[in-house]
């Protein structure tokens, strides 16, 4: 029987939280919980599995989940879901939704698909909203919420990441009376919808603050927080934003959220409390140490690392008080692993960085020649490899320690 037990243990799938199954891992915080990986690399880099050039025009990250790798892209006027075999590249399906969007920084989807149980669920450039099946991209269900809520696209097109959580996906429509919509995630039918902000470029995340369950959303206007249960809104604060673009994720870090945003506005830490039996949002500080543009920052042991500008930035979080200030790769986008920073510059410029509050401390760089626009699209980092892509084409790199 013991026999019997470990061997159906052995034979379960991974768990989800080991996967990087949505936008910026398994927690939405840049962080992926791999072990075991390369403490340093090769002059030229670690050994290449693998390239592809099979994803079609976009910024789309990926989800990777079950053997997959799971993306979107543009090919041909056509928007689509895409389906990679993660060992070796090889498409697995393909499945077209939505309509073409295209923008002088470059056409194509720009929200990173989320993977949830037996379901992906992935926002267009466009707006589309769609539901397919995992393993084969059979369209379960879809919806284009900037038509259905009466909300416009942004300049630079819909970039959001669905959030799903229990039986809700999450989305900034940026409609009137429809900021905030949570639909089912079975079927596509409204929950609840709230607010009028229009739509921000930040991805939505779920946190549990003084025993409310609320979606903390950088909208085009404000960070807000609203009531998983029903949309009310808990709290509200615009300083942070600006009028061009709020791009950052929302970090919370227990009853505390971090804002951020560039052209010249700054970052914002906020208590979420309890006052006079409603919800409010005190100001701790407010700085222009850390203007995060495209890219989030990562929290690691009470310090923040991100770009302030083209500038990587070391910042204590409770203080605001910067560490260092290094230029680093190049300005770009950062997750975390195994104790390390993996940092992809626009410029197609890879660093590996050791995350030393007191000082900058680079262990290894290398590059790739980069394509006709910037490498904006996060890097991956699932099952000891490490993904990179640049429009059309995905890189897989072996960064297991052997």
């Amino acid at each position: 029987m013991r026999t019997l037990l470990i061997v159906f243990v052995f034979l379960l799938p991974p768990a989800l939280d080991c996967e990087w199954n949505q936008w910026r891992g398994p927690n939405r915080d840049g962080k992926s919980s791999e072990t075991g990986l390369l403490a340093d690399w090769p002059q030229d880099g670690p050994r290449l599995l693998w390239q592809v050039e099979s994803l079609g025009s976009g910024y789309s990250s990926l989800a990777a989940a079950d053997g997959l790798l799971i993306s979107q892209g543009l090919e041909a006027g056509e928007q689509f879901l895409i389906a990679l075999d993660a060992a070796s590249g090889e498409t697995v399906w393909k499945t077209a939704h939505g309509r073409r969007y295209s923008n002088r920084r470059g056409d194509g989807p720009r929200g990173t698909p989320t993977v949830d149980g037996d379901r992906v669920y992935a926002l267009g450039g466009d707006g589309n909203l769609i539901c397919v099946e995992v393993r084969t991209g059979a369209k379960v269900w879809e919806k284009n919420v900037l038509r259905v809520y009466g909300g416009r696209n942004i300049s630079w097109g819909i970039s959001e990441s669905p959030l799903v959580d229990g039986d809700r996906v999450i989305v900034n429509a940026g409609g009137p009376r429809a900021s905030v919509v949570a639909l089912n995630k079975e079927t596509g039918a409204e929950l609840w919808k709230t607010q009028s902000d229009e739509a921000g470029y930040s991805s939505p995340v779920v946190a549990v603050i003084g025993g409310k369950r609320q979606y903390v959303v950088f909208t085009g206007e404000a960070g807000i927080g609203v009531l998983a249960e029903n949309g009310e809104l808990l709290w509200r604060y615009a300083p942070v934003s600006n009028s061009t673009a709020n791009i950052a994720t929302p970090i919370v870090h227990d009853d505390l959220v971090f804002l951020s945003s560039a052209y010249g506005t700054g970052c914002a830490l906020l208590r979420i409390g309890d006052s006079g039996g409603s919800v409010s949002a005190s100001e701790i500080y407010f700085s222009r140490s850390m203007m995060n543009h495209y890219s989030s920052s990562i929290l690691i042991d009470g310090y923040l690392y991100g770009f302030s500008g083209r500038i990587l930035t070391a910042m204590q979080l409770e203080t605001g008080e910067v560490g260092w200030k290094h230029r680093s790769v190049g300005k770009g986008q950062i997750i975390h692993a195994d104790g390390k920073l993996y940092i992809l510059s626009e410029d197609g410029v890879v660093g590996l960085i050791d995350p030393d509050p007191g000082e900058y401390r680079e262990i290894a760089r290398f590059e790739f020649e980069p394509g006709d626009y910037p490498t904006w699209t996060l890097p991956v980092i699932s099952s000891g490899v490490l993904y990179l892509r640049d429009q059309a084409r995905m890189f897989a790199y072996d960064i297991k320690a052997r």
